[in-house]
């Protein structure tokens, strides 16, 4: 089984942590990036036993096909992680077309 980022998934997550740090999530810059990692290795590790769900149509903008899982990081934050499902000589792969939260798109889920 291998996870797959897409490029434009890459540069979110990149971002994700100055803008963590910059909105006052989290004091140190240095806690916004463990906590993007320690959501990358969640992903990278877990994405393979979560349920696999069909994505509205709303999400076709970012592919053909999507499926969405979902992860928890706290109480009030769930990440959504859309993405297709091949399969290349019997092995697995998850290729993340896209990445968001409860806080963006909760309305359209």
């Amino acid at each position: 089984m291998s996870v797959i980022f897409a490029p434009e998934v890459l540069s979110y997550f990149n971002a994700l942590v100055d803008v963590l740090y910059e909105r006052g999530y989290f004091g140190f810059k240095d806690s916004a990036f463990c906590y993007v990692e320690d959501l990358l290795d969640d992903i990278r590790d877990n994405l393979h036993l979560k349920v696999k769900i069909p994505a509205p149509a709303y999400f076709e903008k970012y592919g053909q096909r999507l499926l969405y899982s979902v992860f928890k990081s706290s109480a009030a934050t769930r990440w959504y992680v859309f993405y297709n499902v091949y399969e290349v000589e019997g092995e697995q792969i998850f290729l993340i077309k896209y990445i968001t939260n409860n806080h963006s798109v909760a309305k359209f889920l």
